[in-house]
């Protein structure tokens, strides 16, 4: 995969999954945390949402501020159950078809019947990103995913403090205190993401990194370590155990004594642990061990998916 790509993406949202025993409800459904993560990646070039809206109505107005097509769907009076789903299974086939730009498709809905959707888009070479709340998401379509991306509700305590924090970012910029500013605010926000406790490293990132590295001949990309892991597994997020960044943890392997990292220009790169200092560092040791210095150069790995 071309990471330096700017990938088009397709947003279908099946609404009524989405709030009906999640968290979420009508009125207070946030799409501004999912629409980041997705921009992160790429250009959302395409958004619909479907349900029957006469029983949604609080939140038409929220997903009209996104510019989301809302497709009505009213329900079946045979089967009780209404057709969004088929309707978004349709569109999203023609779509495939008729848009060859689009190489993404975000499917928002914990349900498995989108399994075999997510088959179909993958066999025509579609990138798929799954968005549902975790309790609510089959384990069989986070499989059939080639990423997901876990949502909460927002409680209005955190909503209130990441307004403050912007607020208080603002002022702070271009001063030298700034990055210090920030990271003092760094812990509220992991705070919402649920992160409780020291930071450890995960086992499906040692074992994709001693697997890596075990079979390199040279250094590694870090992108590829990011992207062998939602590979494996499609919901990982590294926020889930407490590193704010993937930067971060890799930051902690080192430490840890599980790899190397070392600098090509602008580039960082992985090593294994026991590997010689490589000639392309040029200035020794003395710069991997500055580890405020590398915190900005980290975040400016060619990582498609990550800090989602």
């Amino acid at each position: 995969m071309d990471t330096k790509k700017e990938h088009r993406i397709a947003l279908f949202l099946d609404f009524e999954n989405l709030v009906t025993n999640t968290g979420f409800t009508a009125g207070n459904f946030d799409l501004q945390p999912a629409m980041d993560r997705l921009l992160e990646r790429g250009k959302v070039v395409f958004r619909r949402a479907y349900c029957d809206w006469s029983r949604f109505k609080e939140a038409k107005g929220n997903l009209h501020e996104f510019g989301v097509e809302l497709i009505d769907v009213p329900p079946s009076t045979r089967s009780g159950k209404n057709g969004a789903d088929m309707r978004l299974v349709i569109d999203a086939l023609e779509l495939c078809y008729a848009r060859e730009h689009i190489d993404t498709f975000a499917i928002a809905s914990g349900d498995s019947d989108f399994c075999p959707l997510a088959y179909k888009l993958r066999e025509n070479g579609r990138q798929l990103i799954g968005l549902a709340v975790k309790e609510a998401t089959s384990p069989l379509f986070v499989k059939a995913c080639d990423e997901f991306i876990y949502l909460r509700p927002r409680t209005r305590a955190e909503k209130d403090k990441e307004k403050r924090a912007h607020e208080h970012e603002e002022p702070s910029k271009g001063r030298k205190h700034g990055k210090g500013q920030a990271a003092s605010e760094r812990p509220s926000k992991e705070q919402s993401h649920g992160h409780k406790g020291k930071a450890e490293v995960p086992e499906i990132a040692l074992e994709v990194v001693q697997s890596l590295l075990g079979r390199a001949t040279g250094s590694v990309n870090p992108s590829l370590i990011k992207e062998t892991i939602v590979r494996k597994e499609p919901d990982f997020d590294e926020r889930d155990h407490g590193f704010s960044s993937f930067a971060k943890l890799l930051v902690a392997m080192e430490q840890e004594g599980l790899l190397k990292r070392v600098q090509q220009g602008r580039q960082w790169y992985v090593v294994g642990p026991e590997a010689a200092p490589p000639e392309i560092q040029g200035r020794g040791r003395g710069r991997a061990a500055a580890p405020v210095e590398e915190e900005d150069e980290e975040e400016a790995y060619p990582d498609p998916v990550d800090d989602f």
